[in-house]
């Protein structure tokens, strides 16, 4: 067991408008991470408007009062910077890493479009980026196999209407229904200065960035925040729902789903490594058994999915080989789940997944680009940045006991939703 604790510096402030801001100094290269994470995901949609949060990534680089549409973008990547945004069920962040003389730059931009953007919330913008997330919806999700299986699973796991029941990407149809209007409400409930931590890590001086920041953010007004219904945790599954979908996949799968704890939790924490000693890579003992040693699949795997709002989601999969019955892999991967609920971890899996966990969170702390990332998330999500720091020792602390008792709570077989790609003949195509 590590008992690793971390120093990285955290000085903290929030300005009058609510802005929550993190400055962590490090003058190892001349860099400066900007980090924004607005507290708002498709957890916050509302019925007919699933995939705003995921529109409103791409709208934020379609210009706003002071910035021509997609000059976001060109100055920073003038400037030398790379730039990206993401859209989960909890949250939207927009990241940047840019050379220390571009950080006024970077700030101008990002409290420009924050204050300003349904200034150039046009038609054609919407209707152009609205193609564009259709496009991605169609590459990533409808037209390549297994690309809907988050549809169905989410939609087996949680009950109908509950906040994750539907995907990041939404539907045609509620992205058809996108008008400037409700977007413009959109954009003003979540994206305002309160709803939103800025983390800055890199080449800076704290009492100096804190100035810049107040300089550009501090003219934003404040708002109300958006209030939300409070999270009520899921019990775990009961009656083992199931679907099954007939597509032109190369190979029938099964895919096992259970509700989780909460991320933030010690039991799903402990989940977490119950399903990564099960399905976290080749050395896995689904891949062992299902892959090398039986020959039943091609591919095995399982993971946990941290969510905030009371309840996680987890998975196990198996891709069948030719001629395998897809009711016996399922029977497999009960079977194999049966059996660690029943042993608990040994005591090498149990290290072998802590040197893991570990090496991934050194590895990502590593990059001030990741290391803005994971404050940003500590402090919007958990409430503090500080728990980056901590947040390996907790997660090796947890014991093989913790293990053992958090799966047989809630990865038992019959607290399970089943999931079965059947493969479409040719007169069924």
């Amino acid at each position: 067991m590590t008992n690793l604790e971390l120093g990285y510096p955290l000085i903290e402030r929030t300005l009058p408008n609510g802005l929550r801001v993190i400055v962590s100094p490090d003058h190892a290269v001349p860099v400066v991470a900007v980090n924004l994470w607005y507290d708002v995901g498709s957890r916050d949609e509302v019925d007919g408007e699933s995939g705003f949060a995921h529109l409103f990534e791409h709208l934020m680089f379609q210009g706003s009062a002071n910035v021509a549409s997609g000059d976001h973008l060109g100055a920073m990547q003038a400037a030398g910077a790379s730039v990206n945004a993401t859209t989960f069920f909890d949250r939207t962040n927009y990241f940047e890493a840019v050379p220390t003389g571009a950080l006024d730059l970077a700030l101008w931009l990002e409290a420009d479009r924050m204050a300003t953007l349904p200034a150039a919330l046009s038609q054609e913008n919407l209707d152009n980026q609205r193609e564009v997330v259709k496009e991605e919806k169609r590459q990533r999700y409808d037209n390549v196999p297994y690309g809907d299986v988050f549809e169905h699973a989410l939609a087996l796991t949680f009950p109908p209407g509950h906040p994750y029941a539907h995907t990041v990407i939404g539907s045609m149809a509620d992205l058809d229904a996108a008008t400037t209007e409700t977007a413009t409400r959109f954009f003003r409930s979540f994206y305002q200065p309160g709803n939103c931590v800025l983390t800055l890590v890199g080449d800076v001086e704290p009492e100096d960035t804190f100035a810049r920041v107040e300089h550009y953010f501090g003219g934003i007004p404040a708002a109300v925040r958006p209030s939300r219904e409070e999270s009520v945790a899921l019990p775990p599954l009961v009656g083992v729902p199931r679907r099954t979908v007939t597509q032109p996949v190369p190979e029938g799968a099964v895919y096992l789903t259970w509700r989780l704890p909460a991320r933030g939790t010690r039991a799903f924490d402990a989940c977490d490594i119950a399903l990564d000693i099960l399905g976290g890579g080749q050395t896995s003992r689904l891949y062992r058994r299902l892959v090398h040693s039986e020959q039943l699949s091609s591919g095995a795997g399982a993971a946990a999915l941290g969510l905030i709002g009371g309840t996680s989601f987890a998975y196990a999969y198996a891709r069948a080989l030719e001629g395998t019955p897809l009711p016996q892999l399922e029977s497999a991967v009960v079977s194999e789940v049966e059996r660690f609920l029943a042993e608990g971890p040994t005591d090498e899996e149990l290290g072998r997944s802590r040197v893991q966990f570990e090496r991934e969170w050194l590895s990502q702390l590593a990059r001030v680009e990741s290391r803005a990332d994971l404050f940003s998330c500590y402090a919007t999500l958990h409430g503090s940045p500080d728990l980056v720091n901590s947040r390996v020792a907790e997660f090796c602390s947890i014991t093989a006991e913790e293990v053992r008792d958090a799966a047989r709570a809630w990865l038992a077989p019959d607290a399970r939703a089943v999931l079965t790609y059947e493969r479409a003949t040719e007169g069924e195509l």
